[in-house]
């Protein structure tokens, strides 16, 4: 069945191109609640902008839904932790707008300077009063930033070419940082009382709610003019206004409320504020960019590929290219620990060896963990709720890294230990045929192979002896399935041995039990490593 993506709100064209070829793309209005439930019940994946809410609610109506994409930077309109618990990705577009809502918090600050709006409207109206409308240069005043992330890095490198001098409040940012952007670091309060110009560029977080209210306004440098294009409510709008009245601030740019959309506010009835409609995405390449980028993200995830913008997975951030590969021989390696052990482990770990270690290669454990209990559950298990199925069953995975390795370039083994009190371990490598990549298991419980991770593989063991592999290959024949490879290992002659065989279906518990008992095998599994 071809997966489903429902869009909510409207797309750039060029997004729902990336999408169209290989999916089935369907529109609703995301407004419309009772349309937008109805259609959610056979969506894989949807994407919205700020209108739609997309709630717990939303979500149950949501059988199939694998991912929630955010076309935009906030996610106020999407319940995460109700995504997250159902193993649901949460994908936004971090980056699309920050250049568009950097320029539009230099163009309000620069509005609300030289009184350009009411300048204009008065204009418009039939007045010409130059002297009423006299501004300020921002030539040599001190600008204050409330935030240096991505947006306030942006709008303090496009504000310093005016000639202002910069100051910064960020306890999350190393005063050395600061300093490679020119940029000093100073308190809260300190930026208040010092700043001819305040420009915000925070998070909306129960922390951050607030920052500036009537406390913080009653000391701010008179005449001050503050600006605010990041998150409605970090500034106390009925605080602001009574300072605007008071004229201990001179002029303000507001662009975000902390009730959207807002048509009525305090802050309208003043001449020296200039106010917009949240118009800090609203550009014809922040649209482009936030469409495109999360339909790649949302094409990746119903491809079962590792996603670098999900907010919701725990192993976040760009993967380099070198350890993309290395994914689903990590995810594989899990599956197969899996039916080797014959069930859940009480602790693994996923060793990674090699040069390859010199990237951050902390998203294999996550793709492991994914493979781990991918056969375990009867729930879909992705990158969202693996971790969480590894906590319920109070499962500890972790990671170690080693450059050396031996025979292979790189290698990838899970190891656990299994509440009996027995190890089990798996290995595996990548290797280029041309330009694919295969993978391979080097290593399955101390036996050394070299099989293709690949298909449905079977693992038998037993005593070494003559005859077992013929008996094996009959009874598969006698059932109609075919076997695609087949490698025995075994660590002296008579002793232990190890089949693993590639088979084009899956067996029956019966069947797979019949081989077992036929060659007396010690133990007998199966693992599909089939691509999903």
């Amino acid at each position: 069945m071809t997966p489903v993506v429902l869009i909510a709100e409207e797309l750039a064209p060029a997004a729902i191109e990336v999408l169209a070829h290989d999916f089935d793309v369907r529109h609703v209005d995301g407004t419309d609640r009772p349309a937008l439930l109805s259609a959610l019940s056979e969506a894989d994946a949807v994407i919205v902008r700020s209108a739609t809410q997309i709630d717990a609610e939303a979500i149950a109506a949501a059988p199939r839904l694998k991912v929630v994409a955010r076309a935009g930077v906030g996610l106020d309109n999407v319940e995460v932790p109700a995504a997250t618990a159902r193993g649901v990705m949460v994908v936004n577009a971090p980056t699309s707008n920050i250049v568009s809502a950097a320029e539009q918090a230099v163009a309000l600050l620069l509005a609300v300077a030289r009184n350009t709006a009411s300048a204009s409207a008065a204009l418009k109206a039939g007045e010409w009063k130059r002297s009423k409308y006299t501004g300020v240069e921002l030539q040599g005043k001190t600008v204050g930033v409330v935030g240096l992330g991505r947006i306030g890095v942006l709008f303090a490198s496009r504000i310093a070419a005016f000639g202002t001098r910069l100051i910064a409040y960020d306890p999350y940012i190393q005063p050395a940082r600061a300093a490679q952007l020119g940029v000093r670091l100073v308190g809260l309060e300190e930026l208040l009382r010092e700043s001819d110009f305040i420009s915000i560029h925070l998070p909306k977080t129960p922390e951050t709610v607030g920052l500036i209210g009537e406390k913080e306004l009653s000391i701010v440098k008179p005449g001050v003019r503050i600006v605010n294009a990041a998150r409605g409510g970090l500034i106390d709008e009925q605080a602001l206004a009574d300072a605007l009245a008071e004229g201990r601030v001179g002029g303000a740019g507001v662009d975000v409320y902390a009730k959207e959309p807002c048509t009525s506010s305090p802050l309208f009835a003043f001449d020296n504020v200039v106010a917009t409609p949240h118009l800090g995405a609203s550009t014809a390449e922040a649209q482009d960019k936030a469409g495109l980028a999360v339909a790649k993200s949302v094409k990746l995830a119903l491809q079962g590929e590792f996603v670098p913008d999900a907010v919701n997975v725990q192993a976040g951030g760009v993967v380099a290219e070198d350890v993309r590969p290395l994914l689903p021989l990590a995810e594989k390696l899990g599956r197969a620990f899996t039916a080797v052990a014959g069930g859940v482990a009480a602790s693994v770990t996923v060793e990674v060896r090699g040069e390859i270690v010199d990237h951050d290669v902390s998203v294999l454990k996550l793709a492991a963990t994914k493979g781990l209990f991918s056969s375990v559950v009867e729930e879909q298990v992705t990158y969202v709720n693996a971790p969480h199925l590894a906590a319920q069953r109070g499962v500890e995975v972790s990671l170690t890294t080693q450059t050396e390795t031996v025979d292979h370039p790189v290698l990838v083994t899970v190891r656990g230990a299994l509440p009996d009190g027995r190890t089990v371990s798996v290995s595996g490598t990548v290797t280029q045929a041309g330009t694919r990549d295969v993978i391979k298991l080097t290593e399955v419980d101390g036996f050394d192979v070299e099989i293709g991770a690949e298909g449905i593989l079977l693992f038998l063991r037993y005593a070494d002896r003559p005859g077992v592999v013929g008996t094996v290959g009959t009874l598969l024949g006698q059932a109609g399935i075919n076997i695609a490879a087949m490698q025995v290992a075994r660590r002296e002659a008579g002793g232990e041995t190890l089949m693993t065989l590639t088979v084009d279906q899956a067996l029956g518990a019966d069947l797979l039990t019949s081989a077992a008992d036929s060659i007396g095998a010690t133990s007998a599994s199966a693992a599909d490593l089939r691509d999903e």
